[in-house]
């Protein structure tokens, strides 16, 4: 089953189970695709899902900080809860071990002798851990093994 098929009938059976933040949160996703779907002019596959997973789980966060630093824990608790929802639709992330040895692949296979050469890095670990790691944590890790 396709991850789109998958958020829509998780979306149906919130419904049926009357779990309205859960159906909420659902629903923001789902318009979310469905926005991407029609501005791209495509139907989206299960990696551009998983990227507007992604970058509304960014936007979550980045509200979390706001909200907990302005003192609304309870914006921060809805923003919490949608997080954990969209969790679930993203694949098993990985272990510190698995990034390790991905990157030392990458580095290894690329050539990259510096800082100035993360980029063929990036270009090579991106698709193999999109959606599996945070990209800003893998992007430190590839620095310090470079030496920046």
């Amino acid at each position: 089953m396709s991850l789109r098929l998958q958020i829509a009938e998780d979306m149906k059976s919130a419904m049926r189970a009357k779990d309205a933040p859960r159906l909420a949160a659902i629903r923001l996703l789902m318009a979310a695709i469905k926005q991407r779907e029609v501005d791209e002019r495509v139907e989206l596959s299960d990696d551009q899902v998983i990227s507007v997973i992604e970058k509304m789980l960014k936007q979550r966060r980045d509200s979390i900080s706001q909200y907990e630093s302005a003192g609304r824990q309870d914006l921060a608790d809805v923003e919490k809860f949608e997080v954990s929802v969209l969790q679930n639709y993203l694949p098993q992330p990985l272990s510190e071990s698995e990034i390790d040895a991905l990157l030392a692949a990458a580095i290894a296979s690329s050539g990259a002798a510096g800082v100035k050469d993360m980029g063929k890095v990036m270009a090579i670990v991106k698709p193999q851990m999109a959606g599996r790691a945070d990209m800003g944590k893998v992007s430190a890790l590839i620095k310090a093994k470079l030496g920046g």
